[in-house]
């Protein structure tokens, strides 16, 4: 499981999110094409390396042409039918929905307005877009599987905003971060976290990290201000969730009256939910009837959250579960391209008997679906590709060895 952890020790904004994502590896062609995908071809993107304090890390700036003069005038609503119409995947435009949606919340509590019709004065509107969808769909090109988050750094003194100074955080600022960890200290003066970095925090992370994980490699995102006494940038830790061991909760349920087509949309709940994986097969009730077994895996902390969609997905009206220790391989995650705009994902185990690789199904689906080639074969392309990458690492570290 490829996860990503978000360090907001100097705060979080959209800008800083993308900057970290293009330094952890997310192409910058993407993003250079962001723009034009998204309806703002007059729009220029700058991808650059700076320094914070004594870190480099790469700033992301968009040149938008009279940025300041109207645009910062379009509804919440506005916004949000923008992102319903744009060739995004289900997945970023699900996120990016409610992460407006969650704005135009915040902001009308603090104004006392409709959240439809709240004008992003401090958050503003094309960029607005270009951040939440870009650093949404940055974690989609990443291969991300899930999103966490160290506790937030908000900042002291006080913001400037459209209607003059503001204590920090912001108001709006301060609702976007109900529930989410606060970090006690932080050397930032004036804003740490922006609205938009807010935003994403709530419709991305899942809160803290897993108690075990291993980095694989890390970004930095500059912010715009340079201070000399700390760096004023996002650290992106791209890791895996190092599962070879630990304990886990069993939840399971037996229903006799959930029509089966209704499963998928079940284990897709609980797998969002926090599950690690979750199976049925058919069982045989009482009175003679023909039962379904549903059983999930889960991480301990992540339990009361699996038992809640079960009951809300299902027809069930009974869980049981238990804690069991869990042991699997070691695994981790290779990404091979078919061609440039085709990717695959590839589970890598190393088991007693030598290595094992297996293509992401949902990949193979889409690839083979997009290139009008056999799944099978897609799979095996794939598959042959991640095993010459592996051979030219297994090369490399006995070159290192001898």
């Amino acid at each position: 499981m490829l996860i990503a952890i978000l360090d907001p020790a100097a705060g979080i904004s959209g800008d800083m999110t993308l900057g970290a994502l293009v330094d952890a590896g997310a192409p910058q062609d993407w993003l250079e094409q962001l723009p034009r995908r998204l309806g703002f071809p007059e729009v220029e993107v700058r991808i650059e390396t700076v320094r914070r304090a004594s870190l480099a890390a790469t700033r992301v700036l968009f040149d938008i042409p009279g940025h300041g003069a109207g645009e910062h005038g379009r509804s919440v609503g506005e916004l949000i039918g923008l992102v319903e119409a744009a060739p995004v995947s289900e997945w970023v435009r699900t996120r990016a929905v409610r992460a407006f949606t969650l704005l135009g919340e915040a902001e009308g509590r603090v104004h006392g307005c409709a959240p439809a019709d709240v004008h992003l004065h401090e958050v503003g509107a094309v960029d607005a877009v270009l951040d939440i969808v870009g650093s949404i769909e940055g974690f989609e090109r990443l291969g991300v599987d899930a999103v966490y988050n160290l506790p937030v750094a908000i900042g002291t003194g006080w913001a400037n905003a459209a209607h003059g100074k503001l204590p920090v955080p912001a108001p709006a600022t301060a609702i976007l971060l109900e529930g989410i960890e606060l970090a006690g200290r932080s050397p930032v003066e004036g804003e740490a976290t922006t609205p938009t970095g807010a935003a994403l925090l709530r419709v991305l992370s899942r809160g803290a990290p897993p108690e075990r994980w291993r980095i694989t490699r890390s970004g930095w995102g500059a912010g715009q201000r340079d201070p000399s006494r700390y760096p004023n940038a996002l650290r992106l830790l791209i890791a895996e969730a190092a599962h070879e061991a630990g304990m886990v909760e069993v939840i399971a349920t037996d229903v006799d009256d959930l029509n089966p087509e209704y499963l998928e949309p079940l284990r897709r709940a609980v797998l969002d939910a926090g599950a690690l994986d979750c199976v049925a097969w058919p069982t045989h009730g009482k009175k003679g009837r023909i039962s379904m077994r549903i059983e999930a895996l889960a991480p301990v902390d992540r339990a009361d959250s699996v038992v809640e969609a079960m009951f809300r997905h299902s027809t069930t009206a009974g869980v049981r579960h238990g804690t069991f220790l869990r042991e699997t391989l070691q695994r981790r995650q290779l990404v091979v391209e078919l061609d440039p705009d085709t990717r695959v994902r590839i589970k890598v185990w190393e088991a007693p008997g030598g290595r094992r690789l297996k293509a992401e199904f949902d990949d193979v689906d889409a690839a083979a679906t997009k290139l009008g080639r056999p799944a099978l074969e897609i799979a095996r392309e794939a598959e042959r590709r991640a095993e010459s990458l592996l051979g030219g690492e297994d090369r490399e570290r006995d070159d290192l060895e001898r």
